[in-house]
């Protein structure tokens, strides 16, 4: 129905105008008396094997909600009732931004793609503390983290670690986000050395607290080799949690999408399935160089049970999907955790 019906009158208007629609029609939606707990026995499967355990959280599920779609903690508590086992928020920075010029995101559905440049566009993050304040889910929040646009490089420490005592108290797990390619030289950070002293100065943060919240760092999927055994080597050395592999890519090879479209769009970070194959890769080196070090999320690209179920194999520990549910349906969640307790049985 929602591929057939839904999707494409949602298809026809702007992206980012009908992702605002979509949120007040939802927050609508679950004002209704019982409409919650009716979204909740569709979407929902509940099930003792499909729970995780990793850096020191239970998962009810291991399917979650990637970064960027709920950007400012507006509609998590409703987006708990879709059979999401967690959700990341953010990405958040310190002072309120309005992010790139409109328009800014733009469909490829020949390629079950899309190409954003949103540019941390949030309300900053004592905003979504706030709403953050209201969490009657039960769900495990991530906090997702970057710099303001206007923050040098050199100062960009300091953004971090104002999100990160503000987001605290507020949520289960965080993730340094070093790797979107809309803020302009934010990927510079990726580089070892600066990246190695914002995690060190967040795990030192973080050991002072009264509760220590797991660290993960975002990665890009367009790293060579040798810069993957980068933070493979400061994953061991700043003892951080985990990677989520990967953000979106500024690749556009393989493209079905005309040529001529495609130099309209222009800059920004590419998702969907065309990045499902390489996404999948750096899983595979990352945990077959690091013989399984530290666990991974991983998210780019999942339209399908199938895919997901790769990303597993390839070593992931949970998965994250955003363009594939924009594509494929609330229905997909679900699909996904019936097929991953098919392989447990």
């Amino acid at each position: 129905m929602y591929k057939l019906l839904i999707r494409p009158i949602l298809f026809s208007f702007d992206p980012e105008k009908i992702h605002h629609f979509i949120f007040k029609s939802i927050k609508f939606l679950f004002k209704i008396p019982g409409f919650k707990s009716i979204a909740k026995s569709i979407h929902t499967i509940e099930d003792n094997q499909l729970e995780k355990e990793l850096f020191g959280l239970k998962f009810k599920n291991p399917v979650g909600l990637a970064a960027g779609f709920d950007k400012d903690a507006k509609l998590f508590n409703e987006l708990a009732a879709f059979g999401f086992g967690f959700i990341e928020i953010g990405t958040l920075t310190p002072l309120p931004q309005d992010g790139n010029p409109k328009p800014r995101m733009f469909r490829l559905p020949e390629d079950k793609g899309v190409i954003n440049r949103m540019g941390f566009n949030n309300g900053g993050v004592k905003e979504a503390v706030e709403r953050l304040k209201n969490n009657n889910s039960g769900i495990i929040i991530g906090g997702n983290i970057g710099k303001n646009k206007v923050t040098p490089n050199e100062n960009a420490v300091d953004d971090y670690v104002i999100c990160f005592n503000e987001l605290h108290p507020h949520v289960d797990y965080f993730v340094v986000n070093v790797s979107s390619p809309n803020t302009p030289n934010l990927r510079a950070l990726q580089d070892k050395k600066p990246l190695t002293e914002i995690l060190m100065r967040l795990k030192s943060l973080n050991a002072q607290k009264d509760i220590q919240r797991p660290i993960l760092l975002k990665i890009a999927p367009d790293l060579t080799d040798s810069q993957l055994d980068d933070i493979i080597d400061i994953v061991a050395e700043t003892k951080i949690e985990g990677i989520i592999a990967a953000n979106t890519t500024i690749s556009r090879e393989n493209l079905i999408t005309m040529n001529q479209r495609i130099e309209e769009i222009g800059n920004g970070g590419l998702s969907g399935k065309p990045v499902t194959e390489r996404s999948t890769e750096v899983i595979r080196y990352l945990s077959t160089k690091s013989n399984k070090a530290f666990p991974i999320i991983g998210v780019g690209g999942i339209h399908t049970p199938e895919d997901a179920i790769e990303k597993l194999e390839a070593g992931a520990d949970l998965v994250q999907v955003y363009t594939g549910f924009v594509y494929e349906g609330p229905s997909m969640v679900k699909k996904i955790n019936k097929a991953i307790l098919k392989t447990t049985k």
